[in-house]
């Protein structure tokens, strides 16, 4: 017995040991009907639950002050008042410092409102933003329970990392004489990378999956009014079906201008996840780089610059036939009226780094396919992975060339999020200023 336990360390330590690995989930699933969030369509509660919706947390630690934990959440966005909020909550009872924590929303359009994410999509009424107000309250509560169960199931893993590929994801910006149309662009640029990462105990068992894809969860429309993780929540079931006992976590990268493709049906949801669980499994049997510490992370908070625009431009937006602009009309000026700055938006910025094996960069916001592409071009050395919908999701962020194009991504999406919009030109750049910083910070 001692052999083979000494063996196991030695085997552990070949294939990217020297870490501790702990998981854990929570259901998030609303107990009662509230409002959904991503489609300005809607025009009541939610009815029932087509798949339960989770927050699951990965817990990495390669010595006792190097750690990260990485949630993901079947919601379509945070907003920073909770993740500040849960930041603050876990640094005094488990001692994380803020860039140790990781919250990435999975941006289903069929999950629950994090109040205030996107709370100038509808005017809710009293009761129901009530509820909105309180299953936020609940929500963050799940992320502070889940967060501490993951560190207390710490324990010696392996940790391995690969790429495979899915093709359902399809740019959904087409030009045309009046504009960028949302519709499927076959020539647009898509990023159809499947990072996986497969975690193991010491005895080869899988005990976590954490994939990741950059497309919207938009399988479903406006007319469903059931809960569910939308194609990623069926991957990860169908994941966790074919490999029993295993967690699977769904990272959401850079799709903020991606949409998957067919689209409509809870079939069409289905099919997409079971050929992302497929081609997962494909990774997961294929040989995998090991993955070791030690771990460092960072965070800061990007400056982005807004184009400026007049008090008088908000006051002709009043007469705006888009019901969202004129709610946004009449918030700017209220903002102006109290003194209140309106020109910038901060954008989080994280950065993980495991030894020279993997790097994890975290971006707020809904980031369009563009930025992916750019930082796996201007990486040199090990993999990096890029994700959006992390932290915070308070807008889209536009590459430049989205910006320059305008369109749903550049400029009307802002008033559905209460920005005065749209990004001054230097946005892209100041992102990847950020980028280096943060990544020159963990030592890469």
């Amino acid at each position: 017995m001692r052999i083979a336990i000494v063996f196991l360390l030695c085997a552990a330590g070949l294939f990217g040991a020297h870490l501790k690995a702990g998981v854990a989930r929570i259901e998030i699933t609303p107990a009662e009907p509230v409002w959904m969030s991503g489609y300005a369509a809607r025009s009541h509660p939610s009815t029932g639950v087509l798949v339960p919706l989770w927050a699951k947390a990965l817990a990495l630690e390669s010595s006792r002050n190097r750690r990260i934990v990485i949630v993901t959440a079947d919601v379509t966005g945070i907003p920073r008042s909770v993740t500040d909020e849960v930041a603050a909550r876990v640094q005094k009872r488990f001692g994380l410092d803020r860039s140790q924590f990781l919250v990435n929303a999975s941006h289903t359009h069929t999950g629950p409102m994090v109040w205030p994410n996107l709370s100038n999509l509808v005017v809710l009424a009293p009761e129901e933003r009530q509820r909105a107000e309180g299953y936020s309250r609940k929500f963050a509560d799940a992320l502070v329970t889940v967060i501490g169960a993951a560190l207390q199931d710490l324990a010696p893993a392996t940790v391995s990392y690969g790429e495979g590929s899915a093709g359902f994801a399809m740019n959904r910006r087409l030009p045309s004489p009046s504009g960028m149309k949302n519709a499927p662009n076959p020539d647009g640029p898509v990023d159809h990378r499947v990072p996986v990462l497969k975690i193991m105990d010491l005895a080869g068992k899988i005990r976590a999956v954490l994939l990741a894809y950059a497309c919207h969860n938009t399988t479903l429309g406006a007319d469903v009014y059931q809960f569910s993780g939308d194609y990623a929540g069926y991957a990860m079931f169908a994941v966790e079906g074919r490999h029993p006992g295993a967690t699977s976590l769904f990272m959401q990268l850079c799709g903020a201008d991606q949409n998957p493709y067919p689209r409509g049906t809870v079939e069409f949801a289905r099919q997409h996840g079971n050929e992302l669980a497929t081609e997962v499994d494909r990774v997961l049997a294929a040989p995998m780089t090991p993955i070791a510490g030690p771990i460092s992370s960072a965070f800061r908070l990007a400056q982005l610059r807004l184009a400026p625009r007049t008090r008088q431009s908000f006051v002709e937006e009043l007469q705006s036939s888009v019901p969202a602009n004129v709610r946004r009309a009449e918030l700017m000026l209220k903002a102006l009226d109290a003194g209140k700055r309106i020109d910038e938006v901060d954008c989080p910025v994280e950065a993980v780094r495991f030894g020279h094996s993997l790097t994890l960069i975290a971006l707020g916001g809904e980031v369009t396919v563009d930025y992916g592409l750019r930082v796996k071009r201007e990486s040199r050395g090990e993999p990096v992975i890029t994700a959006g919908y992390s932290n915070d999701v308070m807008c889209y962020i536009p590459s430049a060339r989205v910006l320059r194009e305008g369109g749903y991504e550049a400029r009307d999406s802002m008033a559905y999020y209460g920005q005065a919009g749209p990004f001054a030109e230097d946005v892209e750049d100041r992102i990847f200023a950020a980028i280096r910083q943060t990544m020159a910070d963990v030592g890469r």
